[in-house]
C-alpha cells in the first residue's frame, strides 16, 4: 500500500477484497475522518453550485444562522380557497396580491377582465357568482395593494388603463364596475404596477410602449413620464427601501437604477444576465440589487451587484435549467429572498449578508403541484404566535393554497430576533412632499402586541370628472337663479344613495334566502325529532 500525505491527513491507497483498486481517508490533525472528508467534497463541488468556499466550509463548518431550519407547511384543504378559474393569461406577473385582510387573484373573465378580493377568513370553495372587481374592458395583467391602506388595491390590462379600487370593510357584495379613479397616459397594455413605500397616494405603472409613468393618484394625474429610458418591454419595476429610486428589467437584457424625479439614469449594467427569457431586479435594504435571470446556455441565475459598482456582480449562483421564470420575493427585515419560479413546484431560499459569499443558501420546500402564481403577504399580516416568518399564497388552476413558514422554537414567547420592526401601514410622506422631492424612511412598528388592521378610511380623489366640467358650463348658460346651485354634489350623491340602495337590496335578498333555509332546516329538524 502506498500513502500519501496532505493538509493533515493522510489518504491511503490499497486494494480491497475483491482485489479493486480504493482509497480511504484516515484522520490527522486532529480533524475526525468524516469532518475531513466533508470539507473536502464541499470545497471539490463548491465550483459547480458557484458558492465560493469560505474559511469555516474550508474548515468544514457549517455557518450558523437560525434560518437554517426554517419549517415550510401547506395548509389543510378546508383552509384553501377552492373551485377559483385562475387567469391563463401569458404574462409573467404573480397574478395574486395579498395583505393583513384580503386576496386578490386575477381570474379568467369573459368580455374583459376581473379579479377576486376575499376576505382572508372566506375559505373553501368559492361560489362561480361570488362578486369580483370587474370594470376592465381588457384582461387584467397586474395587481397591487396599497401599503397605506388596506382596502385599496390597483390594477393594470391590456386596455391600456390603470384603475383604483376601494373594497369594502367586509369584502364585495355586488360586482365592482366602477373604480375610484381611471388613469389614462400608456398607448399599450399596462403590466406592471406598483405603489411607493413611504409616500401617500403616489403609484408606479409600466406598460408595453417602453414607458414609465407616476402617478398622485390623490388628483388623478400623471406627474412624472420616463419616456427615452428603455428600448424595448419592461419586465419589472422596483423601489428601494426610502422610495428615492426605481430599479428596471428590460428586454434589452439591461438593468436600471433610475432617479425618477431628475429622469435620470443612475447606474446601468447590459446584458446581467445573456440569456433570453425575462429578468428581475429588486432593490435590497442595503442599496445593493438582487437579479434573477438567465445564462447564456439558458441555465437559472441569482445574481447580487452593488449599484456603485456594476461592472462586475459580487456573486453570481447557477440555480437550474428550468425554464419558468423566477420571482423574488424579499424580507428586509430578516434579509432573506423567497425565489419562486413559475411552473416550479418548490420555493427556495436564501440569506443576504454583507460578507462574501452574500448569498447563502438555506433550504428548498417542495410540494406537488407547480404554481401558476405567488402571492406574499406583508410581514404585519404574519401570526408571530406561530412564530411565522413568511406567508405565500400559491395558485394552482382551480385554487390559492397558503404555504406557511416558520422558525420552530420551544418558547412562547415573543421572538425578538425574528421579528424585528417591521414597515407600518401609515406614510411618512405625502405624495406633493415626496414629488417636490423630499424622501421619508418607512414608519416602523413593532409586532409584538399583534398587529391588528385598521378600519376602511374613505379614498378622495380630487380630479375633476368631465362630466362635471360639462355640467358647469350647462350651469354657467342657465338662468342666474339655477346658477346659484351647484349640480355636481346632486350627482355625487345621487350616484352613493343608489350604490347605498343596492347593497342594501343585496343584504335584505341575502337576509331573506336564508331565513328560508333556516326555517326549512328546522321542519327538517322537527321530523328528525318526531
Amino acid at each position: 500500500m502506498k500513502a500519501e500525505e496532505g493538509g493533515g491527513a493522510i489518504v491511503g491507497v490499497g486494494k480491497d477484497r475483491r482485489g479493486r483498486e480504493s482509497q480511504r481517508l484516515s484522520g490527522g490533525g486532529g480533524i475526525d475522518p468524516v469532518t475531513r472528508w466533508a470539507a473536502c467534497y464541499i470545497t471539490r463541488f463548491s465550483g459547480i453550485l458557484q458558492f465560493p468556499p469560505s474559511e469555516d466550509m474550508k474548515r468544514g463548518v457549517v455557518r450558523s444562522s437560525k434560518f437554517r431550519h426554517v419549517f415550510g407547511q401547506t395548509v389543510k384543504n378546508d383552509a384553501c380557497y377552492d373551485d377559483i378559474r385562475v387567469s391563463r393569461v401569458t404574462w409573467d406577473s404573480s397574478f395574486c396580491a395579498v395583505n393583513p385582510k384580503f386576496v386578490a387573484i386575477i381570474i379568467e373573465a369573459s368580455g374583459g377582465g376581473a379579479f377576486l378580493v376575499l376576505p382572508l377568513h372566506k375559505t373553501g370553495r368559492i361560489d362561480k357568482s361570488y362578486p369580483s372587481v370587474c370594470g376592465h374592458t381588457g384582461p387584467v395583467l397586474d395587481i397591487d395593494w396599497c401599503p397605506h391602506d388596506d382596502h385599496v388595491i390597483a390594477s393594470g390590462s391590456e386596455d391600456c388603463t390603470v384603475m383604483v379600487w376601494q373594497i369594502p370593510e367586509n369584502g364585495l357584495v355586488t360586482a365592482m364596475a366602477e373604480p375610484v379613479v381611471v388613469l389614462e397616459g400608456h398607448s399599450k397594455r399596462v403590466g406592471i404596477i406598483t405603489w411607493h413605500p413611504t409616500a401617500r397616494n403616489v403609484l408606479l405603472s409600466a406598460g408595453c410602449d417602453n414607458q414609465v409613468i407616476i402617478w398622485n393618484v390623490g388628483t388623478g394625474e400623471a406627474m412624472i413620464t420616463l419616456e427615452d429610458m428603455h428600448p424595448d418591454v419592461i419586465y419589472n419595476v422596483s423601489w428601494n427601501r426610502s422610495g428615492s429610486l426605481i430599479c428596471t428589467s428590460c428586454k434589452d437584457k439591461s438593468i436600471r437604477v433610475i432617479d425618477p424625479r431628475k429622469e435620470k439614469i443612475v447606474a446601468e449594467k447590459e446584458k446581467a444576465h445573456e440569456g433570453a427569457r425575462p429578468m428581475r431586479a429588486i432593490f435590497l435594504a442595503d442599496g445593493n440589487i438582487l437579479t434573477t435571470g438567465f445564462s447564456r446556455m439558458s441555465e437559472r441565475q441569482l445574481s447580487l451587484w452593488n449599484m456603485n459598482n456594476m461592472e462586475e456582480p459580487l456573486t453570481v449562483n447557477e440555480m437550474d435549467s428550468s425554464n419558468g421564470v423566477l420571482l423574488p420575493f424579499y424580507d428586509p427585515d430578516t434579509n432573506i429572498v423567497y425565489i419562486c419560479g413559475k411552473g416550479d413546484s418548490s420555493i427556495r431560499y436564501f440569506e443576504i449578508t454583507d460578507e462574501a459569499p452574500y448569498v447563502h443558501f438555506l433550504s428548498t420546500f417542495v410540494t406537488k403541484e407547480p404554481q401558476r402564481g405567488m402571492g406574499y403577504m406583508p410581514k404585519r399580516g404574519l401570526d408571530v404566535n406561530k412564530v411565522e416568518i413568511a406567508r405565500f399564497y400559491k395558485l394552482h388552476e382551480r385554487k390559492c393554497e397558503p404555504i406557511v413558514m416558520t422558525v420552530p422554537r420551544k418558547s412562547d414567547l415573543f421572538q425578538d430576533d425574528l421579528y424585528p420592526d417591521t414597515a407600518g401601514p401609515d406614510p411618512s410622506i405625502e405624495a406633493e412632499e415626496w414629488f417636490d422631492g423630499k424622501n421619508g424612511e418607512p414608519i416602523l412598528i413593532s409586532l409584538k402586541n399583534v398587529y391588528v388592521p385598521t378600519k376602511n378610511r374613505e379614498f378622495k380623489v380630487f380630479k375633476k370628472n368631465i362630466l362635471d366640467s360639462k355640467a358647469a358650463k350647462n350651469t354657467e348658460n342657465s338662468s342666474p337663479a339655477i346658477r346659484s346651485a351647484s349640480p355636481t354634489p346632486t350627482i355625487k350623491s345621487e350616484a352613493k344613495l343608489e350604490e347605498i340602495l343596492k347593497e342594501i337590496k343585496s343584504l335584505k335578498d341575502l337576509v331573506s334566502s336564508q331565513e328560508k333555509r333556516i326555517i326549512k332546516l328546522e321542519d327538517q329538524m322537527s321530523k328528525i325529532a318526531i
